[in-house]
C-alpha cells in the first residue's frame, strides 16, 4: 500500500500569486494598495488573503527582530548526534527549553537534528554547549558551525 503523507496542494491562480508576491515583499502593505496593483476591490483582496490564510499557504505576519541589534552577535548551526534514534522526542523537548535555539530540524544524513542558535558571544555559545546541551540525556555529541555572515535569505519563489 503506497501512502503519500503530503497534503494536496491548494488551487492557486494568477491573482493569488500576484497577491503573494506583494505581501511577502512587504507584510505591512495596505490591502487597498494591493487591490490597486491587482486591479480588484479591497474586499476581494481581503477575501483572497483570508482564503490563503485558511488554506495554510501563508500564516500571519510578523516583525523580524535583528539579533545583532539586541546583542546576539554569534549565529551558529549545530549538527546533533543522538545515542539512539528513540531519544529524538525527548532531546527536542529539552532543546525547546533553550531560548537561544531559534530553529530545530529533524534531518537525514550525518546528523539526527540540526539547529540554529543565536548567542551574544562565542563564550555565551560555549556556555550553552557546556552547561545545557551536554546535559541533555540521549544527546551523544554536537558539531558546531559558526556563521561569519548571512549572505542572503529569501522566501520560496512564487511561480
Amino acid at each position: 500500500m503506497n501512502q503519500d503523507h503530503t497534503d494536496p496542494l491548494p488551487q492557486i491562480d494568477e491573482l493569488d500569486e500576484k497577491i503573494l508576491r506583494l505581501i511577502t515583499k512587504n507584510a505591512r502593505i495596505p490591502f487597498l494598495e494591493v487591490a490597486r496593483e491587482c486591479g480588484v476591490s479591497g474586499a476581494a483582496i481581503h477575501q483572497r488573503v483570508q482564503r490563503l490564510l485558511n488554506l495554510g499557504v501563508v500564516s500571519g505576519s510578523e516583525f523580524i527582530v535583528n539579533p545583532s541589534k539586541l546583542g546576539y552577535n554569534t549565529c551558529a548551526y549545530m549538527g546533533l548526534f543522538l545515542d539512539k534514534a528513540k531519544y529524538h522526542t525527548q532531546v527536542v523537548e529539552a532543546l525547546k527549553k533553550i531560548p537561544e535555539i531559534v530553529e530545530c530540524h529533524y534531518t537525514t544524513g550525518s546528523y539526527a537534528i540540526f539547529i540554529k542558535i543565536q548567542t551574544k558571544t562565542n563564550n555565551h555559545l560555549k556556555r550553552i554547549i557546556d552547561e545545557e546541551l551536554q546535559e541533555i540525556d540521549g544527546l551523544a555529541r554536537t558539531e558546531t558551525f559558526i556563521s561569519l555572515e548571512m549572505e542572503f535569505k529569501r522566501q520560496v519563489p512564487i511561480k
